[in-house]
């Protein structure tokens, strides 16, 4: 499946220089005026004004105004605004046109779907949109935060609080076990690869820290829409990649007029929500009278502080009837409420278009560049016993001290100045010693540009042709000083027994490259009552990715600066690589068909051949089928009862290919080599079967019925739509462990069974008031059910790793037939003996399925409320979870009376619980919580200035609030969390443990233009 892609370059730099010699001085007029609501006389702000038959256009200012470059030929003006009767005017003598508009039927949104734009009203897939006015305001780092709670269907959870960090999309629920569930992005037509950013797998001691949000390189500013793809007759033009919904974001291009120039600057501060109720020096000293030190300090207080952020947004733009630019730069600079972590991130962003041969050409271009630097803390997913920086600051004694002389090994060899946890340890580093002795580092600089022409052969006829690159580099290191006495980092001397200067430095680079070339043609045409439109296209996209890690110790010097910049230093290192090619080739149609505006019918096919499977099934067929009755539109129903009144169904099939890179061959490898703490590689030369190969591994398919129905009454004053559907996803991918004495250790194969996703979604607009004073209320909930069927009884996969003391191994998911995917498996504790000595369980001391307690949540939901008065306006965003459990490992591995009897701290509710101090830790339902909450998540408050008559387009002040309140029974930090608790490679979802905290945090700003 090569194809040579050698032309790329020539081919966009041929464009861009078109782009340059357009010409913008084809004989136009400029038409001004004013629109105003034909009731009341208020000006009507944001109202659309287009020259018919082109491209021109503008929208109305806060007083109404317009100015629009109408090119020659054009003969009529339309103007629209949601909620009012669109109108088209004449063009006179005049170059003023004063228009006052009625309340009437609502706008027609246009939102985008795949390679195309639709009305919204044709739509007959499930479609979520949101534009700029709908985005979650204040401190916004990636555009998964820009929708989360705002479309109904959609679960968007943070990984962690920490800037830049990860982000799960969930669209219509969990469908795979190891193809990943997240969805596939398309950014101004090109599609993004799913990979992860630049991660630590394992630092020795320490645990696995978690890879960056790779979509964090994406300025929300640059961003004017976001369009969610969620049944399979919408996604199926994606094929492969479309089984867990698409998600489409478009960004801002230049407006018609003279160039606008728009600065933006804000100003957060940031504080978290919550923290532990831990016990104080004289409670510890109270609960655990031979660990008293005599010291008193919060450790806490030792790693949190106040983060401050500043965003910079600069824009200039504009256009006419012929073409458009932009050309946008941000940088924000975000410091962590963990000290020592933050984002730095700077952005470019241009986009042009411009159009040739008496508009029968247009070629446009887009591109974004962006150099992040992420400041990492030294928090894992899976620290073990001895801790990292956020347990350290949980479970250390309160009544040490910040620096303590500590005596290691024997003799009069000291570590002076080291902070330690108490003096009873050489291995607990206190997290005062973590921040002072570790440092860690993300740079990714990435690129994506995309350039296209667009031809029109014939009325109606068009073909386009795109070409698409992504790039990116991405370093990562993470260094432990030897001055940190932490298992792995340091060693003795097997003789003198003294400390020998070692230290860790843990590196990651990652260079990927994914190009696209697609070309298309499209053809609208009515044909009497019918009106028709088809889509045939074809569709190259490699993705090229290399990558090395090392893992370097024995360093000659404690100093970070000289271990970094010289791992010469190291007396010895390890050094992984990677390389790995693919490349997906598709074709791909779609026919529309519009019958007297009634009757619309959606028939989509596209056939993908992919190198990431098996030889006998690289080419998969993905079909879908939609139709939708306008019933509002039928001469039975009174016309003015609904203002829409819509019926959908639909059908399609989908694929999953985000699979590692070549599993269907086997492997092989030297027996018996291993790596010990020195770093020395030993073991026999001889060569074993790892994997056998599996020529018949196929992708996971998904199947999903969609019936919807859409409506409007009041005049459009309240809309809204209801959708059930049922998704089926087969095929599963597994990589399984073999039982031993075995050929080969574990092996990937496709299994019988069926994760299913059925559920119900409803979405409403309310406008209560719409005079001076408007108010209106966005509402969107959704119910899903997840369920495992027909998988093979004797298969039961454990996942849901558990990390701490007195639990290795442990773990609290199993994935099996008749059960959600990542159901708890646990032991169903019932309480403590009367001595304490003995946890008494439910069944017995085994672990068992739990009925009806599921990570999943089965409901999700979101209210938007905005009123505007004037120049004033106003949002107050809630969202919501429910149905959903938590197993809290943090209190699990910190919080038992076990740990106090050890001498580490705990919250203050461990304090008489009637346990006793002799017992372990087991993983049980007494750590298992309900995650249900209601959040506000959103306030926001501005005001837009008059600036009538002088020479400022503008000027909007405002501020926001996130994360201001939390309705939470749940005990843990904050109950939207899912740290990578996989086991053995097998995700898991809603274990929380020792995450990066949530912030609450306040930005104000302005917005001016000129």
């Amino acid at each position: 499946m090569k194809l040579k892609i050698n032309n790329f370059l020539k081919c966009g730099l041929v464009m861009v220089a078109l782009l340059l010699i357009g010409n913008y001085a084809e004989a136009q007029r400029v038409i001004k005026g004013k629109v105003t609501d034909a009731e009341t006389g208020d000006a009507l702000i944001g109202a659309n004004v287009v020259a018919k038959g082109t491209t021109s256009g503008a929208a109305t200012d806060i007083d109404g105004m317009y100015s629009v470059s109408v090119p020659a030929g054009a003969t009529t003006i339309d103007f629209t605004y949601a909620g009012y009767t669109a109108q088209s005017v004449a063009l006179g003598v005049s170059n003023t046109i004063d228009i006052a508009m009625a309340p009437g039927k609502v706008l027609d949104q246009v939102v985008v779907v795949g390679y195309g734009t639709s009305k919204k009203s044709d739509l007959t897939g499930a479609v979520g949109n949101i534009t700029e006015k709908d985005f979650n305001k204040g401190l916004v780092t990636s555009p998964e935060q820009l929708m989360q709670g705002r479309v109904a269907g959609v679960q968007v959870s943070s990984n962690s609080g920490e800037p830049g960090g990860g982000i799960n999309v969930r669209i219509r629920g969990t469908s795979s076990v190891r193809a990943g569930n997240n969805p596939l992005y398309v950014v101004d037509g090109v599609p993004l690869s799913g990979d992860d950013g630049a991660g630590v797998e394992n630092a020795q001691g320490f645990g696995r820290i978690a890879p960056r949000n790779p979509l964090s390189f994406l300025n929300p500013d640059d961003i004017a829409s976001i369009d969610i793809l969620k049944d399979a007759s919408a996604t199926a033009i994606y094929g492969s990649r479309g089984a867990n919904g698409v998600v489409l974001i478009t960004t801002k291009k230049g407006r018609d007029g003279k160039g606008t120039v728009d600065y933006t600057f804000s100003y957060g501060i940031s504080n978290i929500t919550k923290r532990y109720d831990l016990l104080d020096a004289a409670g510890f000293a109270k609960a655990n009278l031979d660990q008293n030190l005599k010291g008193n300090i919060d450790w806490q207080d030792q790693i949190f502080q106040t983060g401050a952020a500043k965003n910079h947004a600069l824009s200039f733009g504009g256009g006419n009837a012929d073409g458009s630019y932009r050309f946008s730069v941000g940088y924000l600079n975000q410091d962590g409420i963990i000290k020592e972590s933050g984002l730095d991130r700077y952005t470019a962003r241009f986009n042009a278009s411009q159009k040739f041969l008496n508009n029968r050409l247009t070629l446009s271009m887009g591109a974004t560049l962006a150099n992040t630097l992420d400041r990492t803390s030294p928090i894992a997913d899976n620290a073990g016993f001895v801790g990292d920086m956020l347990t350290s600051a949980l479970k250390s004694n309160p009544t040490s001290y910040l620096n303590t002389q500590k005596t290691v090994g024997t003799g009069d060899s000291l570590i002076n100045g080291l902070p330690f946890l108490n003096q009873q340890s050489d291995e607990e580093p206190n997290p005062a010693a973590f921040l002072k002795y570790y440092r860690g580092r993300t740079k990714s600089l990435r690129g994506l540009g995309n350039i296209s022409a667009e031809f029109q052969i014939i009325d109606g006829l068009k073909f386009k042709t795109v070409l698409g690159v992504d790039r990116s580099f991405s370093s990562r290191f993470d260094a432990f000083s030897s001055d940190l006495v932490l298992q792995g980092n340091f060693k003795k001397d097997d003789k003198t027994k003294e400390v020998i200067a070692a230290g860790r430095l843990y590196t990651n680079s990652i260079d990927a490259e994914s190009r696209l070339m697609e070309n298309y043609f499209t053809y609208d045409k009515k044909f009497g009552m019918v009106g028709f439109s088809g889509l045939l296209g074809y569709s190259y996209q490699n993705f090229d990715n290399s990558g090395r890690t090392t893992n370097s110790g024995g360093f000659a010097t404690p100093d970070i600066d000289l271990m970094v910049n010289n791992t010469a230093e190291a007396k010895a290192s390890v050094t992984n690589s990677s390389a790995r090619f693919d490349e997906l080739q598709s074709y791909f149609g779609r026919v529309n068909v519009n019958i007297g505006e009634k009757y619309l019918v959606t028939a989509s096919l596209r056939q993908d051949g992919s190198t990431k499977f098996g030889p006998n099934n690289k080419t998969g067929i993905f079909p879908s089928f939609a139709a939708k009755w306008r019933i509002g539109q039928e001469s039975f129903l009174p016309k003015d009862l609904f203002s829409d009144l819509s019926v959908r169904v639909g059908y399609g099939v989908t694929g999953n290919q985000e699979i590692p890179h070549n599993i269907y061959d086997g492997r092989v490898r030297k027996a018996g080599g291993f790596i010990n703490n020195d770093f020395n590689v030993e073991g026999a030369n001889s060569i074993t079967t790892v994997s056998t190969a599996n020529p018949d591994l196929k992708w996971e398919t998904t199947a999903a019925t969609n019936f919807g129905i859409d409506f409007g009454i009041m005049k459009g004053r309240i809309s809204g739509s209801i959708d059930l559907y049922n998704k089926e996803t087969k095929d599963l991918l597994f990589r399984l462990e073999t039982a031993q004495p075995a050929a080969t250790p574990f092996f990937w194969d496709n299994f019988a069974g069926t994760v299913v996703n059925k559920g119900v979604e409803l979405g409403l607009n309310i406008v209560p008031m719409d005079g001076d004073f408007k108010w209106n209320v966005a509402f969107n909930v959704a119910y899903n059910k997840n369920r495992i069927n027909g998988l093979n009884k004797d298969i039961s996969i454990n996942t849901g790793e558990v990390n701490g003391q007195g639990l290795s191994g442990a773990y609290a998911q199993r994935i099996a037939d008749g059960q959600p995917l990542f159901a708890y498996y646990l032991r169903d504790f019932k309480g403590f003996s009367t001595d304490g000595t003995q946890e008494i369980y439910n069944g017995g001391d085994v672990q068992q399925f739990l009925d009806g307690k599921s990570p999943l949540p089965s409901v999700t939901g979101g209210v938007t409320n905005s009123f505007s008065y004037k120049g004033f306006d106003a949002s107050i965003f809630f969202n919501g979870v429910f149905g959903s459990y938590i197993y809290n490992n943090t209190a699990n591995a910190l919080f038992t009376a076990g740990a106090l009897g050890a001498g580490r701290n705990v919250t203050k509710n461990v304090v008489g619980n009637g346990e006793n101090k002799a017992n372990s830790p087991d993983v049980s339902t007494r750590f298992l919580e309900k995650g249900n909450f209601v959040r506000l998540s959103n306030l926001s408050l501005g005001y837009n200035f008059n600036t009538k008559g002088t020479s400022i387009g503008g000027v909007r002040l405002f501020v926001a609030a996130q994360n201001l309140l939390t309705f939470t029974k749940y005990s843990g930090q904050d109950p939207e969390v899912s740290i990578n608790k996989a086991l053995n490679g097998v995700p898991s979802f809603g274990i929380d443990y020792n995450a990066y905290p949530r912030a609450r945090t306040i930005t104000v700003g302005a917005k001016v233009s000129f």
